[in-house]
């Protein structure tokens, strides 16, 4: 998996502080999903920690890698990707063929979806049962937000899978 290096000029306090908050999360053999002999839960794990490293990165139309910048489904793309698998670019494609997950069944690595326009969808993967990451034009950069705040909430469309 190929991680950007957190030391680069550009990182601010906010994102070691960060760093430091939710790496201990990931600690211990058993990852982010508990035991789990089939490796779901260190892809899980992977995802996670591909779209964790992006944070800072500034956001790009279109982009879908590290070196150019992200847009949020590029980055949901390019976390899965760096973990193995497949999911298609779009917000619109991935909510389409996401499997379903309740929103009280979140893990970390689902993704959640929401509609912030007439036709504008935002993409974000979960990092525990209520935070999620994603690529925002809001502060033109990859950074985490809650999925309990009042603005996230009124645009919640739901949320989907790509583990089996």
């Amino acid at each position: 998996m190929k991680m950007r290096d957190c030391r680069a000029p550009g990182y601010p306090w906010s994102t070691w502080l960060l760093a430091i908050v939710i790496l201990p999360l990931f600690a211990g053999c058993s990852g982010l999903g508990g035991r789990d002999d089939s490796g779901l839960a260190k892809r899980r794990n992977d995802v996670v920690l591909t779209g964790l490293a992006q944070i800072g990165t500034p956001y790009v139309y279109g982009g879908s890698a590290p070196a150019k910048g992200f847009d949020c489904s590029g980055l949901t793309y390019y976390a899965h990707h760096e973990a193995g698998l497949s999911i298609p670019r779009t917000a619109a494609a991935q909510h389409k063929a996401a499997k379903p997950v309740g929103k009280n069944q979140l893990k970390p690595g689902d993704m959640v979806f929401f509609k912030t326009g007439p036709t504008a969808y935002h993409v974000g993967l979960m990092i525990d049962g209520r935070r999620f990451v994603h690529a925002s034009t809001s502060r033109s950069q990859v950074r985490v937000s809650n999925l309990d705040s009042p603005y996230w909430q009124a645009r919640y469309l739901g949320a989907g899978t790509y583990f089996r």
